[in-house]
């Protein structure tokens, strides 16, 4: 069936389930291979700082081309080839675990590989859905589309903990293989209308591309001021990232199975702020929800950093300051994207969407690996009041600039 543009049309169901499932595995995978980097491969937070930025390096070399070659193609067939391939690739991992040759650089090829894939896979996947739904319906299906990711993102940790304990972890990367596989399956379903792909491209014509989607985001758009934002925001995002999994496995001596818990009150947190934040946005505007939001996970990597403090404490804390960096990600995410889709025209859509991602993902894999060295030198304690300081940074950045007065165009 063909898309009606709405949110009730069977093509927009697809969607939302090939995106909910092949999310639940990839929570699942992300706590897998830290688990697997601080337990199997007895590291800490340096390596986990290094496959950080092994995840994040193929949007700094490959996502502004990605953009350009995405909005002359079609999109649907890029993801469903993109999902296989991240399948495949991850069948790598316990593979390589079983012939016993499992190693931190084999495993970092692997995630550069798989990043490559999901670059291509996110520029289609973000860009495909202002073809597929009506406008006024794009920032309800992105709170949708966050409601599911925040419930995989409350199981994923969950059944990740679960599953390395039981199996361990190179195993648990075996189901992220599987649900990417129904995604791809459940793509090929849908039935929508796409502009025919672009043929006769040249090089300089690919370039001079490029520069129209750069000087489209930080001249033309409007987007420069919560694109700036947003790519200070994912250096404190880096610094959590890297320093959470040795903090909570090394330093608070917790369990897999509590550190998977606590990632579940992170899910339960973004399903919260996933529901709400449609009510919230028309009340505050998008401006100020966003800014709220900052302010929210400031509070909540505060309560993680105040973890350290006892043994009795430790759990708690963990669990308060996940939940509310769960909940300020669900209130915020759709109000982005949705304010950045309804200001790009469609043949600007990818470019857009890789040329934002692949900045946010560059200044990620640059912060990733300083992170690490910082971290065990210093302590993940001080480096997550670091990481504090940042968000607190952006949120009073926006507050003080027009951006706070923004409400999304309808």
């Amino acid at each position: 069936m063909t898309s009606d543009g709405s949110l009730r049309s069977d093509a927009f169901g697809r969607y939302w389930r090939a995106g909910a499932v092949s999310g639940l595995g990839s929570y699942v995978t992300i706590f897998a291979l830290q688990a697997l980097v601080v337990i199997v491969l007895h590291s800490g937070a340096t390596e986990v700082g290094w496959l950080n930025a092994a995840r994040w390096l193929p949007y700094l070399v490959f996502g502004l081309i990605v953009g350009a070659v995405v909005d002359g193609r079609r999109r649907l067939p890029l993801m469903v080839g993109t999902d296989l391939a991240q399948a495949a690739l991850l069948l790598t991992v316990p593979l390589l675990w079983w012939l016993d040759v499992l190693s931190l650089p084999a495993l970092m090829v692997i995630v550069v590989l798989t990043g490559t894939a999901a670059v291509v896979n996110g520029a289609a996947e973000m860009s495909f859905l202002p073809r597929l739904l009506n406008r006024q319906h794009l920032q309800p299906a992105h709170a949708r589309v966050d409601a599911a990711d925040a419930a995989a993102s409350t199981a994923g940790p969950a059944l990740g903990g679960l599953l390395v304990g039981a199996v361990g972890a190179p195993l648990a990367v075996l189901l992220d293989s599987l649900t990417y596989l129904y995604s791809a399956f459940t793509l090929r379903r849908i039935r929508v209308d796409e502009p025919a792909p672009r043929t006769g491209v040249t090089v300089r014509h690919l370039l001079r591309e490029i520069t129209e989607g750069v000087s489209w985001v930080y001249r033309s758009s409007g987007l420069t001021t919560i694109a700036i934002a947003t790519h200070v925001w994912f250096i404190g995002n880096a610094i959590v990232g890297v320093v959470l999994a040795p903090y909570v496995l090394l330093t608070l001596g917790l369990t897999p199975f509590q550190f998977g818990i606590a990632g579940a009150a992170g899910g339960v947190g973004a399903v919260a702020g996933a529901v709400a934040t449609t009510w919230l946005g028309r009340r505050l505007g998008t401006g100020l929800t966003i800014i709220a939001c900052h302010l929210v996970t400031t509070g909540a990597v505060v309560a993680m950093a105040l973890a350290a403090r006892g043994a009795a404490w430790a759990f708690p804390a963990l669990m308060l300051g996940q939940a509310l960096y769960g909940l300020a990600m669900g209130m915020s995410n759709s109000h982005e994207m949705s304010y950045r889709q309804l200001m790009t025209p469609d043949h600007l859509q990818a470019r857009t969407n890789t040329t934002l991602r692949s900045f946010n993902r560059a200044v990620a894999m640059v912060t990733a690996p300083v992170a690490g060295v910082l971290a065990d030198a210093w302590g993940n304690q001080r480096m997550l009041v670091l990481a504090a300081a940042v968000f607190a940074l952006v949120a009073i950045g926006l507050a003080v600039t027009p951006f706070r007065r923004v409400r999304a165009p309808v």
